[in-house]
């Protein structure tokens, strides 16, 4: 037997309840960190392939005056080609960057008299 669940989310602007979706602010630090291409690199493997890679999050919880945590990097993807590791990279900041404008909420297209 197969069972499918889904989840549905709102926001309700009627009867004075909260209108922002409940998304806690250190995911929307990251994600605004995320979709500065600054904080992204190509790296080329030892095979040949290339690695795209994001700067660790500032708010990893580590000491900000030591240099372990400057230059930590997070491998995200793998390319066959540079070309490719670039698409990647400006796929995941467009992707990051739809999650940030679902933040601000529906707005009005059209009305009618």
């Amino acid at each position: 037997m197969t069972y499918i669940y889904y989840n549905q989310r709102t926001w309700n602007t009627a009867g004075g309840q909260d209108t922002e979706p409940q998304i806690p602010e250190e995911t929307k630090r990251m994600w605004e960190h995320v979709v500065k291409k600054s904080n992204w690199r190509v790296v080329e493997l030892p095979n040949g392939y290339f690695q795209t890679e994001c700067k660790s999050f500032p708010d990893c919880g580590c000491d900000p005056n030591t240099d372990e945590c400057q230059d930590t990097w997070k491998d995200v993807t793998r390319r066959e080609t540079i070309e490719g590791a670039e698409r990647a990279i400006d796929s995941s900041i467009e992707h990051y960057k739809k999650k940030l404008k679902t933040l601000e909420g529906p707005k009005v297209v059209k009305t009618f008299k």
